[in-house]
């Protein structure tokens, strides 16, 4: 099985050590730390690991901002650190799409559930994410078929099977999804017909 790649950020460089060591005694890869919020940011971006554990307090932009940018951007989960359970922060830290929070001091036995929680929950958002855009895409799909089929209907004196059968034949000859067929009969009647006065 691949190790799950994983980025650490905190302003401290002895938590940072700590936290590879026992990071790697669970089994996981640590590509890369750093000791700011921006930086973090950039790393992900640049590495896209399978998790981010930040510490809430950085220098230059705090891990909550930091949070928020790659939630919004999809790349990682992000995984909190704080020495900190003020109900402010645990609220900005909701808001900003974190998706798990462990107070310091922390130990390999509580950082382990955390961390599988949020990678279980990350991909289950992803699944949850595809299949939304497959339905969409399905959607679309469907109606500018219908546009379509309406037209051959209008314009050619198909009956909707007919037109249907139709878009499906052409789509099977020519290799082309039966939505960019449709979007040829939608254009090629946009070009034909005649143009208001």
């Amino acid at each position: 099985m691949e190790r799950k790649r994983i980025i650490i950020a905190d302003d401290e460089a002895l938590i940072r050590q700590d936290l590879r060591e026992m990071l790697t005694n669970l089994g996981y890869l640590v590509v890369g730390d750093v000791g700011d919020g921006r930086s973090a940011v950039h790393l992900t971006r640049e590495l896209k690991p399978d998790l981010l554990i930040m510490d809430i307090r950085m220098p230059d932009m705090d891990g909550i901002e930091a949070a928020r940018i790659l939630t919004e951007e999809g790349i990682a989960p992000v995984l909190l650190l704080s020495a900190y359970s003020q109900r402010d922060l645990v609220e900005r830290a909701a808001t900003a799409g974190v998706s798990g929070y462990v107070i310091k001091p922390f130990d390999e036995s509580n950082l382990l559930p955390a961390i599988e929680v949020v990678l279980a929950r990350f991909s289950e958002y992803q699944e949850i994410s595809q299949e939304a855009a497959r339905l969409e895409e399905r959607l679309e799909t469907r109606v500018v078929v219908d546009r379509a089929k309406g037209i051959l209907m209008d314009h050619r004196g198909m009956s909707e099977q007919e037109a249907f059968r139709n878009i499906q034949r052409i789509s099977m000859n020519s290799r082309k999804s039966m939505r960019e067929v449709a979007d040829a009969i939608i254009l090629a009647h946009q070009m034909t017909a005649p143009q208001p006065q």
